[in-house]
């Protein structure tokens, strides 16, 4: 079967993304082919197809070069090789006892038949990959559910080359997950409103009341939090790495516009049970189908057309890692500066703290506005009269009781009506 790649119409009339290239044979060997020619475009249009990149012994090869870490060369693929400091002796990191919390609670769902030694095993295997990494960059701060996605880079990758990838994820990919404060995470989420009314003005009318919270766990884990079934979870990670951080979101954007008769059954008025259902995601998991329809998505209203986008900040990892063209080529290399990364991180962090000290400010400002403008008034009625009392001694003018009587009950009058109950 020849190689192609198509719009079609599906059964609901909508167009879906139909990539074809022939049997899961000719498809490996398509791949291979692509990594001996360097062409990374073609090898993250196969990995964008249906059934991604068919096997983890790929995914080894492949994921590294996505990443950014990793050149062609005469060799084949070669992951960036060079002395670092052994990690064990650098200084703890504030999270570690977080991680090992979260570790404790892992491999839940695969790998599956293992035995109580075995998962053990895996545990420390995680455990050690995470704490490496935040040894490594002290500046990211872990969350809940990054060691969601470290365990589908251990499990794909193996314990050593699992480092290097989640490093350049962390920083690269889901950095603002890993700021001090969750708000550029939430930030996010607001793209998912315009988004939805963009697709479906109705769908979107609809879930006006419900805010996008529901999308937090998913998008945060990279869906690794909710997916059960391993080969799943590996090959959306194959379509995560291969396009832009913000497609998780459109992938999430896609699931409710899926969902449509289902979430009309719920009235409009009742958001608590609307985030509820859409907190979770529907079962089973018509993957390919979403991915396909996801990428349209993305390509029809990109994130740059969204209202909110303007409010994600010009340090946030949507913006700083979105592809303006294809893939570097062979001819252009372009590894990505983890040092960098982490400075945009401290700039970003420190911005967020700006906007929050604002915002603790304003809401003061707000609560305590009735009496800072009593304050304000007493006092500019109280120096005014002040003052008007030293200009006219300085002019000779002596005023009796009459008559400063008149310019003393104005002042009584407007403290009575700023203090009035």
């Amino acid at each position: 079967m020849g190689e192609k790649a198509s719009l079609v119409k599906d059964e609901a009339t909508e167009m879906k993304v139909e990539f074809d290239f022939g049997s899961a044979e000719e498809k490996r060997e398509k791949i291979q082919q692509a990594c001996r020619d360097g062409d990374l475009n073609m090898i993250a249009s196969l990995a964008l197809s249906t059934d991604g990149l068919l096997a983890d012994d790929i995914r080894q090869e492949v994921w590294p070069l996505f990443l950014g870490y990793a050149d062609f060369t005469h060799d084949g693929i070669k992951p960036a090789n060079r002395p670092r400091e052994d990690w064990e002796k650098l200084p703890p990191h504030k999270d570690e006892d977080q991680v090992r919390l979260d570790v404790d609670r892992s491999f839940v769902y695969y790998p599956k038949n293992m035995s109580p030694r075995e998962t053990a095993d895996r545990k420390k295997e995680l455990s050690r990959l995470i704490i490496e990494v935040l040894r490594r960059h002290p500046m990211l701060c872990y969350f809940q559910g990054f060691h969601d996605i470290c365990q589908v880079f251990l499990l794909v990758l193996g314990v050593e080359a699992a480092v290097l990838a989640t490093e350049h994820i962390a920083l690269l990919r889901i950095r603002d997950f890993m700021l001090p404060s969750l708000a550029p995470a939430l930030d996010h989420l607001h793209l998912l409103n315009p988004l939805l009314l963009s697709a479906d003005k109705g769908l979107c009318e609809h879930l006006s009341r419900t805010k996008p919270f529901f999308a937090l766990a998913a998008t945060l884990t990279l869906y690794a939090h909710d997916i059960q079934e391993y080969s799943n979870i590996a090959r959306l990670f194959d379509v995560f790495l291969a396009t832009d951080p913000v497609f998780p979101l459109y992938l999430f954007a896609q699931v409710v516009l899926q969902r449509r008769d289902e979430l009309f059954d719920i009235p409009d008025d009742e958001p608590e049970m609307l985030h509820s259902v859409l907190s979770k995601l529907p079962k089973p998991l018509d993957l390919e189908g979403l991915i396909s329809k996801a990428l349209l998505l993305l390509e029809k209203y990109p994130p740059e057309k969204l209202s909110t986008w303007v409010q994600i900040s010009n340090k946030s990892v949507l913006k700083t890692s979105r592809r303006a063209g294809p893939f570097r080529s062979k001819d252009r290399p372009a590894r990505p500066d983890l040092r960098w990364a982490e400075q945009l991180l401290v700039k970003q962090a420190a911005e967020v703290e700006r906007k929050r000290k604002l915002k603790e400010i304003r809401d003061q400002v707000i609560k305590y506005k009735p009496q800072a403008l009593k304050i304000g008034v007493t006092v500019v009625v109280g120096v005014s009269a002040v003052a008007i009392g030293a200009y006219l001694r300085k002019g000779g003018v002596t005023l009796g009781w009459a008559e400063l009587g008149k310019p003393l009950g104005f002042v009584k009058s407007v403290l009575n009506y700023f203090y009035r109950p």
